[in-house]
């Protein structure tokens, strides 16, 4: 998206516009990604050429687009002689930088979208929800509406960097998308993904199989859950066939067969697109699916920080204070570890809960055989259509071998409670 003058060579995107001269102000440097300084450094790059006319093919500024410069947002609107102009903020420039453009001059039809949306959007909040036709009515924008547009921009950017940040993260096929219509909260300030478990000081994960299957076709051969005591976990269309609280035990590293294996599931991660969006009901954030998922399937791994049952003891109380829940105890045979996804984890660290839900927890064991320690897998129960909100059961009940957050709750440790807001007609109430 850019501003665009009259003498623009047809079918570029963008083109000129006046800017105050003097040279690019210095910041602060700042904490950032490799490749967030790298694209950084681009850009200040091309508003350096662009300001000495001069050419770069390397970044792409050419003799066609030197005078071309892209639009970040648009932050205010305003009339003069029957003249419409927007107030612009350029990408790369700071907002002292922020020049007013006639209509003429700007090449942003998504832009000036998304401008006239968020106006109405905070205008409908004083009458009710009614629509506003998204029309001009020369009349300057109070400064409370201009202010939130702005808002609005700063957030749709950081989430599109968050989203970014997600999906260079993330180590599975499905992608992750990021949206807010709600609020103007932007992404979590001390969330870090991660796409495995992350160990606290002191605990130890053996993640190195000691043995393996050496079967041609492992549906009907004697594999690794056999091995273990158990069946195999699923179905030819990769469905899981056993009862909630039947572990599951997949082929590992060890194993001849190949990728292509019917008992290799969970491993290949996330198959679905997700989006994380910001609930109406109150709930903060949650994630929804785009996708139809068929019932019984594979549908996430929850992952954190795996912690000791006596550390979890003492955030959980600090989470109840807080009205957060993230601690999922590994209790499949003992009681000894618990997996704290509030600071650690992945897409699943935002779904929510629901007295009804629609996944359903599973332990899985693949590399790591030890039964302290297994792996969180949640399933889809139902049919699932795209744009449907995915809800688990923090309590478990029903799973037999998971719970989250299993600290007693006797009066004696007077734990605040956390009031449940899923809305189902079976809601028991609380969270906790």
């Amino acid at each position: 998206m850019a501003a665009a003058g009259a003498e623009a060579p047809r079918g570029e995107t963008g083109a000129r516009c006046h800017r105050p001269p003097g040279p690019l102000p210095r910041h602060k440097p700042s904490r950032r990604t490799k490749w967030a300084r790298r694209r950084r450094a681009d850009t200040r790059s091309a508003e350096l050429c662009r300001k000495e006319k001069l050419t770069c093919k390397s970044i792409g500024i050419t003799k066609r687009n030197l005078n071309n410069y892209e639009v970040e947002y648009l932050c205010d609107y305003k009339v003069v002689k029957g003249v419409e102009y927007y107030l612009v903020k350029w990408k790369g420039w700071p907002g002292s930088t922020n020049t007013w453009e006639p209509f003429r001059n700007l090449k942003c039809a998504q832009l000036l979208q998304q401008f006239f949306s968020d106006k109405n959007s905070y205008l409908s909040r004083g009458k009710k929800g009614k629509a506003i036709a998204p029309k001009t009515s020369g009349k300057p924008l109070p400064p409370a509406v201009a202010e939130y547009i702005v808002q609005k921009a700063k957030q749709r950017i950081a989430l599109q960097r968050w989203q970014d940040y997600l999906n260079r993260r993330k180590n599975h096929k499905g992608m992750i998308y990021v949206e807010n219509t709600v609020d103007l909260e932007g992404p979590p300030s001390d969330f870090y993904y991660i796409n495995e478990y992350r160990p606290a000081p002191g605990i130890t994960l053996n993640n190195e199989a000691t043995f393996g299957c050496s079967c041609t076709d492992c549906y009907f051969e004697k594999c690794c859950p056999e091995e273990a005591g158990v069946v195999l976990a699923y179905n030819k269309n990769q469905q899981i066939k056993i009862k909630p609280g039947t572990p599951i035990y997949e082929c590992n590293s060890r194993c001849q067969c190949g990728p292509d294996c019917p008992n290799r599931i969970v491993q290949k991660g996330t198959q679905y697109s997700l989006c994380i969006f910001r609930t109406s009901n109150g709930c903060g954030w949650g994630v929804k699916t785009l996708v139809k998922i068929k019932k019984m399937s594979f549908v996430m791994e929850y992952v954190g920080e795996v912690i000791t049952s006596e550390e979890a003891e003492k955030r959980g109380q600090l989470y109840d204070n807080q009205g957060i829940t993230y601690l999922f105890d590994l209790d499949y045979e003992s009681d000894e570890f618990t997996v704290d996804a509030a600071r650690y984890g992945n897409v699943s660290h935002f779904v929510n809960h629901s007295c009804d839900p629609n996944l359903q927890v599973f332990s899985v064991f693949i590399d790591n055989l030890d039964t302290r320690l297994p792996r969180i897998a949640l399933f889809s129960t139902r049919t699932i259509k795209a744009g449907e909100e995915l809800t688990f059961d923090y309590q478990m009940k029903g799973s037999g071998e998971l719970s989250s957050d299993s600290i007693d709750h006797s009066p004696a440790k007077k734990r605040v409670r956390t009031e449940c807001k899923c809305g189902a007609e079976t809601c028991r109430g609380y969270l906790n």
